[in-house]
C-alpha cells in the first residue's frame, strides 16, 4: 500500500509522495520482517541516544538513572553517520534520550541533520519525545520525521503530575505541570493535523491498568494514528514500582480490545502471552489479537534487529530493559560487527526462537527472566 500524496498546504508533515504508508501490514521496526527475509536476525534498525537531559522524571522511565543536569559533548556526527552508512540492511533510525527536543542545540546539530540524512536514504525515522516543549521546535523537526513517538499514561493533569515528576527531587507545582499537560495535548493535535504520524505509547502498570480505556479515548481525541501498549516490567530506574499481575495485564488488554476505537492502529508489545502457551485462556487472547482488524503484536526489536548507540560515549547496547552491558563501541567497531558478536552470545541464543505459524520471535530477555526462566521456547510450537 503506497502512501497518499497530500498537498503541502493541507498536510505539511505528510511523508514524501510515493513512500509506502506505515500500517499494520507495514511496520519496519518489527524484527519478524528481517528474520523472514534473511532467515536470521539482521541489524536493520539503529536507535541513537542523543541527549541525557530531560524536563521530566517519569517514574517508569527505562533510562532514568542515566539522566543528567548538564550535557556532555557529543561524538562527531560524521563518525555516527559513517557507522550508519556501513550498516548493510539499515531500514529505520530512532532517536531517544532524555528529551531529544530539550535543547535547541541538540535539535539543530543532531536531530535535524540525522533526520535529513535518513530521508535522503529512504530510511524511516522515529523520535521519542514528550512533546511538552514549545511547538516551534517540533515544527522544525516534523517535515523530515516519519513517527513522533510519545508516552501517554494519563487521564487528567493530576496523573501527569504524579507520573511525570515523581522522581524530580524538587517541588514542581501542579499549575506548572498542568500547563505542560495542555501543551502536550495541543502540540500532538497540531502535529497530527499537519499529517505527521503520532504513535502514543501507554504502559500497563499499577496506575493505568484500570484506566486504560479512558487513556485510549484521550489518545484518539488527540488524533494519534497509533496506540502502543506495553506492560511495565519493574527494572532499572523503575525497579521499585509495584508490579501488576499477569491477570491484570490480561484484563487490561481485553478491556482495550472491547473498548478501542476501530480506526486506530493498536500495537501491543512485550506481552507475556504466547501461541504456544499451555494456558487455553492466554491462547484465546493471542488468537483474538491475531484476528482483530488494525491490531498487531510487535516482536521486540531490542537485541533482535536493533541496537542502541550512545552518541556521547559511542557505546553500543542491545537492550535498555535488561542488565546487559555495552557490546562494543562505534569508535573502534562497525555496527554490523558488534551485532554479529551479540547474535552468537549465549544470552541471545537463549531467547532466539521463531515460530512461523504465529509470526512470533518469543519473549525478550526481561519477559523470559520474569516468567519463563525454566522454559526452552525453541522446543515449543504454536498450539492450534
Amino acid at each position: 500500500m503506497q502512501g497518499i500524496s497530500h498537498p503541502a498546504a493541507v498536510a505539511p508533515f505528510a511523508p514524501p509522495s510515493g513512500w509506502r504508508a506505515l500500517t499494520p501490514e507495514n511496520d519496519p521496526w518489527d524484527p519478524i520482517r528481517s528474520l523472514q527475509r534473511f532467515g536470521r536476525h539482521e541489524l536493520t534498525s539503529v536507535e541513537l541516544t542523543v541527549t541525557h537531559l530531560c524536563n521530566m522524571r517519569c517514574e517508569h522511565c527505562a533510562v532514568g538513572d542515566s539522566l543528567t543536569m548538564k550535557e556532555a559533548p557529543h561524538l562527531p556526527l560524521e563518525l555516527v553517520l559513517r557507522r550508519l552508512d556501513e550498516v548493510e540492511h539499515l531500514e529505520t533510525i530512532s532517536m531517544t534520550g532524555g528529551e531529544p527536543t530539550f535543547s535547541m542545540e541538540t535539535v539543530r546539530n543532531i536531530v535535524i541533520p540525522v533526520l535529513k540524512y535518513a530521508r535522503s536514504r529512504g530510511i524511516r525515522t522515529q523520535l521519542n519525545s514528550n512533546v511538552t516543549m514549545d511547538y516551534e521546535r517540533y515544527e522544525l523537526i516534523a517535515p523530515y520525521l516519519d513517527v513522533m513517538h510519545i508516552s501517554f499514561n494519563y487521564t487528567q493533569p493530576e496523573d501527569f503530575h504524579e507520573v511525570g515528576f515523581a522522581r524530580t527531587g524538587r517541588n514542581v507545582s501542579a499549575d506548572t505541570t498542568s500547563k505542560m499537560f495542555e501543551r502536550m495535548i495541543d502540540n500532538t493535535r497540531k502535529l497530527t493535523k499537519g499529517g505527521l504520524f503520532v504513535s502514543a505509547e501507554s504502559m500497563i502498570n499499577y496506575r493505568t491498568y484500570k484506566k486504560i480505556a479512558d487513556i485510549h479515548r484521550i489518545i484518539a481525541e488527540m488524533g494519534c494514528q497509533r496506540h502502543e501498549v506495553h506492560p511495565m516490567y519493574p527494572s532499572s530506574f523503575a525497579s521499585g514500582l509495584p508490579a501488576v499481575t499477569r491477570t491484570q495485564m490480561f484484563e487490561a488488554v481485553e478491556t482495550l480490545l472491547d473498548n478501542r476505537n476501530p480506526d486506530i492502529w493498536m500495537l501491543f508489545g512485550t506481552l507475556p502471552f504466547f501461541a504456544c502457551s499451555e494456558n487455553e485462556e492466554e491462547r484465546r487472547l493471542v488468537r483474538r489479537l491475531w484476528e482483530e482488524n488494525k491490531v498487531t503484536v510487535r516482536n521486540d526489536p531490542d537485541g533482535r534487529n536493533r541496537v542502541n548507540v550512545n552518541m556521547f560515549s559511542g557505546d553500543v547496547y542491545v537492550t535498555d530493559f535488561a542488565s546487559v552491558p555495552s557490546f562494543g563501541n562505534i569508535q573502534q567497531e562497525k555496527l554490523d560487527d558488534v551485532f554479529a558478536k551479540w547474535r552468537e552470545h549465549p544470552m541471545q541464543q537463549a531467547v532466539n526462537c521463531h515460530c512461523p505459524a504465529a509470526s512470533c520471535c518469543g519473549p525478550n530477555l526481561l519477559v523470559s527472566d520474569m516468567y519463563y526462566r525454566d522454559t526452552d521456547f525453541k522446543t515449543r510450537r504454536a498450539i492450534p
